[in-house]
């Protein structure tokens, strides 16, 4: 039956089709497997579980829920608990199994690995969440984003439990990638020779109000709702103030057959000793059936939900639960210190789809099969495609920070990020330019929301003399008035931007855009600027990604400058703007030329540091950005580069290849500079590095520095340089690859994701400054790198790899796998549609093509 038609059928027959009868063979064991970890690295995973822009909650290593990240901000550790008294506070949302055989033997457990060593100790005992409640003794973990399994074994328990969890992510696909919800399976084997009776009961609090540190719980309501097979309990507020952040809804719903009983709250305290969570515990363990219990004064109350059924020997079911939310009240940003001024709210985007979370379940359950199927299309042609491992989960993995709260789109629809993200609040606000900069994955995955990124800067961001805020305040008619530039920021922007067109062929968004883009370009020639004298060589005030100003000519702001000179001459000539194309040729020209003769080291590029020697020779807007007008000395600068090797000096060059735009300087020296980054900035054993600022890699790791001076160091050079991050190892890395120095890039790409083990890190959360930092999504480039995969649909011109085998390919609007044989190859679309009229192969030579547009699920065969 056509999806269309199923807005006529019944709940009851909609749910039959979704959940049809019990057996796990028609639902989930043929989920897609990248990594697997053993017993001794689980602890420390937490996978994302939520859609883009909706918030998230983690899903464990050992199959818990934890860090509940649904109220508009970050919630590190936090499990919304009954009580905040002693140990208590660490009794947040659990399921368990109840399990009685033949002989009326019977055992309770919850659905969880054993935990941390480390939680063992603490003031209070314990801290893990339900530390003292038994669980299965062993657990494996196996993940292919966003789709991961919990494998649960005990041999004293008469059943092995497989607890899965994920959300839909389909490449091109943004509303059905961003839904407020965790999909839960519990696949349930009966290990024994008896037949067994069990039960399976979930209990969530209704913390609507209080978000892990703000707001708090008032006259909270839970009611539960049956519409035929469809059971659940349906979480909302009479006195939490409806304006604020934390006010909402959430559902927690059952689709499985089998006796379903509740309890709409625990037990009332009737003194200082927790006897609700034994209440509980005694009922549930009796029998597997829950007695009714109300607290009508209760403002935070349990909800608990119970599925009894049973299983023959040898007989394998499985559990379907769905966990949803709506917070519709997200605010503007609030770091301490950050718009101060300005206090409104901005909205959530995901919150105009659905009234409330029952919908967000109504809604999504009649295409539910269809969304895992599509979900499982896409991370199964990425996985099986021949490209390198480590790549795939570098890409796949960090894929996970777009559906954290590092990213949201307000209501409006544009999407907006943090730097990184705190415990409990967003690190350094704004959309940064010079970090979002780095990340591929927005782009080459969900188009359209990238260029609502590029909305912001160029529409919102940018002043009338061409001045791009690197931070964008909120809302957005605000955005400009942070008022300073970045040099780094404002030319990555013109590449994105050029970036965004060639894979959109949006020539109205070109058009509507195009005279900011020039006005921030031209912006580098105001008097004081960044090449006031107009020499295509950047020598002022240069605000970066370091948070510090560079003074004097350097790769890292030089290569982003030439990229953006030579995308703005592409723009200008398409647009018929021929004087300034060829401005910007010329610059390109001598600023190129310059480079090589003048930063070229023999080795590496460098720095040349050029004191301004007076503020009169700065201008405003770059001046005293991250210190103070007076805490520079403009005579002898502090925290510069100078002669030490950059991990990303050649980050403009990276983002040129990706983009098509050939080579910015000599082509040997990019390949000597790469392998001098690998020569000086490579440290086998982190144990033997003195760092002085935050550590990222430690004891036996293996990274490359941020800077390495083998030439002379300044006294004090810029504040990071001893670090390790890994969105710029990634970007060294993605550049070997790209010029050739396999070995090498992998080996970096190897070593970060050797430190995200699960033992040490979380493999889904690499951080800078702050959790799921968003500069390390720049690891999608790794796919681009290895399958020199290239699309523009501008010229409807695609480009691979001549290396055989079978790749994964995705443009930000449709996606699909590329077969590469002897001079032809066989091209797939698996999701959007593609028009093509150009292919090419690496070395091999370029097939015309018949105008065509090749829908989902076509393929064509093109020999050259």
């Amino acid at each position: 039956m056509k999806i269309e038609n199923m807005k006529f059928l019944t709940i009851n027959a909609i749910f039959l089709m979704v959940v049809g009868g019990l057996s796990a063979q028609e639902t989930s064991n043929d989920w897609p497997v990248l990594k697997t970890y053993n017993q001794e690295h689980i602890q420390k995973i937490k996978m994302p579980v939520g859609g883009i822009g909706t918030g998230t909650v983690s899903f464990t290593g050992r199959g818990s829920l934890e860090d509940w990240e649904i109220m508009n901000r970050p919630a590190k550790g936090f499990n919304p608990t009954l009580e905040n008294w002693g140990p208590a506070k660490e009794k947040g949302p659990f399921f368990a199994i109840f399990m009685e055989d033949e002989d009326g033997n019977k055992q309770t457990r919850l659905l969880e690995g054993m935990q941390d060593e480390a939680t063992f100790e603490g003031a209070w005992g314990a801290t893990s969440n339900q530390h003292g409640l038994p669980r299965f003794n062993n657990t494996t973990f196996k993940t292919a984003y966003p789709f991961g399994q919990a494998y649960l074994s005990d041999k004293e328990v008469p059943v092995a439990v497989v607890v899965e969890a994920f959300n839909p992510l389909i490449p091109g696909n943004i509303d059905d990638s961003s839904i407020p919800m965790v999909i839960l399976n519990y696949k349930v084997k009966n290990t024994s020779n008896k037949d067994l009776s069990i039960s399976l009961a979930g209990s969530i609090q209704n913390f609507i109000g209080f978000d892990g540190t703000r707001g708090k719980a008032i006259k909270n309501i839970n009611t539960i709702r049956e519409e035929n097979e469809l059971k659940g309990i349906h979480y909302t507020s009479n006195g939490v103030d409806p304006k604020s952040e934390q006010w909402g809804t959430m559902s927690f719903v059952s689709l499985n057959k089998g006796e379903t009983t509740y309890r709409t709250a625990w037990q009332k305290k009737t003194s200082r000793w927790d006897k609700k969570r034994l209440d509980f515990w005694d009922d549930f363990s009796e029998d597997g059936i829950l007695e009714k219990r109300e607290n009508k004064n209760a403002n935070a109350p349990m909800g608990s939900l119970a599925v009894k059924t049973t299983l023959k020997a040898g007989e394998e079911k499985n559990f379907r639960f769905l966990i949803s939310w709506h917070f519709p009240n997200r605010q503007t940003w609030d770091k301490p210190g950050f718009q101060k001024h300005i206090k409104a709210t901005v909205g959530n985007y995901y919150t105009t789809k659905y009234a409330d979370s029952w919908e967000v379940i109504t809604k999504t359950i009649p295409r539910l099969k269809t969304l895992e199927n599509s979900t499982k299309t896409f991370v199964n042609s990425l996985i099986k495609s021949d490209i390198p491992e480590e790549i795939k989960e570098s890409a796949l993995f960090n894929l996970a920070h777009l559906r954290t709260q590092l990213a949201f789109r307000i209501k409006s629809g544009q999407l907006l990020g943090w730097e990184g993200l705190f415990d409990t609040y967003g690190s350094c606000f704004g959309s940064c330019t010079h970090v979002w900069n780095y990340e591929q994955t927005t782009a080459f995955l969900f188009g359209e929301l990238a260029k609502t990124m590029r909305e912001v800067e160029y529409k919102y961001a940018t002043d009338n003399e061409g001045l791009m805020s690197f931070r964008v305040y909120l809302p957005l008619k605000e955005g400009n008035k942070w008022g300073k530039a970045a040099a780094d920021g404002q030319m990555g922007s013109i590449m994105k931007f050029y970036r965004d067109w060639q894979l959109s062929g949006d020539d109205a968004f070109l058009k509507e855009h195009w005279p900011k883009v020039k006005k921030s370009l031209e912006f580098c020639w105001i008097p004081g600027g960044w090449d006031a004298n107009k020499d295509g060589v950047m020598e002022g005030s240069q605000h970066n990604t370091m948070d510090v100003e560079y003074f004097g000519p350097n790769p890292q702001m030089e290569f982003w400058y030439l990229g953006a000179l030579k995308a703005s001459e592409e723009m200008a000539n398409y647009l018929g703007d021929k004087t300034f194309a060829k401005t910007c040729k010329k610059l390109y020209q001598k600023g190129s030329k310059w480079m090589d003769k003048n930063l070229f080291n023999g080795e590496y590029y460098e720095q040349h540091i050029e004191p301004p020697m007076s503020a009169d020779n700065v201008a405003p807007s770059l001046m005293g950005i991250t210190t103070g007008d007076k805490a520079i000395d403009l005579t002898s600068p502090d925290f510069q580069l100078g002669k030490g090797v950059l991990v990303d000096q050649l980050v403009g060059q990276f983002f040129a290849h990706l983009v098509g735009l050939g080579y910015l300087a000599d082509e040997n020296h990019i390949k000597t500079t790469l392998k001098s980054i690998m020569k000086y900035n490579y440290v086998e054993n982190m144990a033997s590095h003195a760092n002085f600022h935050r550590s990222y890699a430690l004891g036996n790791e293996s990274a490359l520095l941020m800077a390495a001076y083998p030439n002379g160091r300044p006294a004090k050079p810029f504040p990071y340089y001893t670090e390790v991050m890994t969105g710029f190892e990634y970007t060294a890395a993605i550049g070997m690859l790209q010029e050739g120095l396999t070995e090498e890039g992998l080996l970096s790409i190897r070593n970060i994701r050797d430190r995200y083990d699960g033992k040490k890190r979380s493999p889904f959360n690499e951080a800078e400054a702050g959790h799921h930092y968003a500069r390390s999504m720049v690891a999608w480039a790794g796919v681009l790198a290895t399958t020199k995969f290239h699309y523009s649909a501008v010229e409807k011109s695609m480009s691979f790899t001549s290396k055989l085998g079978t790749y994964f390919w995705s443009n930000g609007y449709s996606y699909g796998t590329c077969e590469v044989k002897e001079k032809e190859v066989n091209l797939t679309v698996l999701s959007g549609s593609l028009e093509l009229e150009q292919f090419s192969l690496e070395s091999v030579g370029t097939k015309k093509i018949k105008n065509q547009t090749i829908n989902s699920g076509k393929s064509i065969n093109i020999k050259l």
